[in-house]
């Protein structure tokens, strides 16, 4: 919003110096909302691996029985399934994050629920990068990934402090006023 009185646009800059929100959770005040979190998103990603892998594995089981019928014409296919895993898993991400829920499958099974550092739900968009920079990181730093929870309050991993997001138990957070999502 542009302030006409002082020139400024309104919540951005002020006097010269930025305009910054708090954390909306913080492990000091509310430690129940951090408490086992980084247990729950070990076993949250296994479940969400299973909902993963099931339509990729009937993928390429379609793909084999394909090729056979076909006389091995259909097994041509093969060198779409790995693109299709690919787009599969950051659709998958995107919209479970980017739903009413703010979680995957195995999150909202672990009662874990992914928010901006200020307190907002997430969108699409976040959620597909949040995947993306999470199988990079854990591509190039494996086990060292889960070491930078160990070392911070929230227990936010490598990817969710690049792209500023922290992840809570949903089944204790205390309600946090939703700010409007601009599309």
């Amino acid at each position: 919003m542009y302030d006409s009185g002082s020139g400024n646009t309104r919540g951005a800059w002020r006097n010269g110096a930025p305009d910054f929100q708090p954390h909306a959770f913080d492990p000091r005040s509310q430690p129940e909302l951090f408490r086992g979190v980084l247990t729950r998103r070990v076993f949250a990603f296994l479940i969400d691996l299973v909902v993963l892998s099931v339509p990729v594995i009937f993928g390429y089981v379609f793909i084999a029985v394909f090729g056979l019928i076909t006389l091995g014409l259909g097994w041509a296919l093969f060198w779409l399934a790995w693109p299709a895993s690919v787009i599969w898993a950051v659709i998958y991400y995107g919209a479970s994050l980017g739903g009413p829920h703010s979680a995957t499958i195995g999150m909202r099974v672990m009662d874990l629920e992914l928010r901006t550092w200020y307190g907002a739900p997430s969108y699409f968009v976040l959620g597909a990068m949040h995947a993306v920079l999470f199988w990079l990181s854990v591509s190039f730093l494996s086990p060292l990934v889960l070491l930078v929870g160990l070392f911070n309050g929230r227990r936010r991993l490598l990817h969710d402090i690049v792209l500023g997001t922290v992840v809570i138990n949903s089944s204790v957070r205390s309600p946090v006023a939703q700010t409007a999502r601009t599309f």
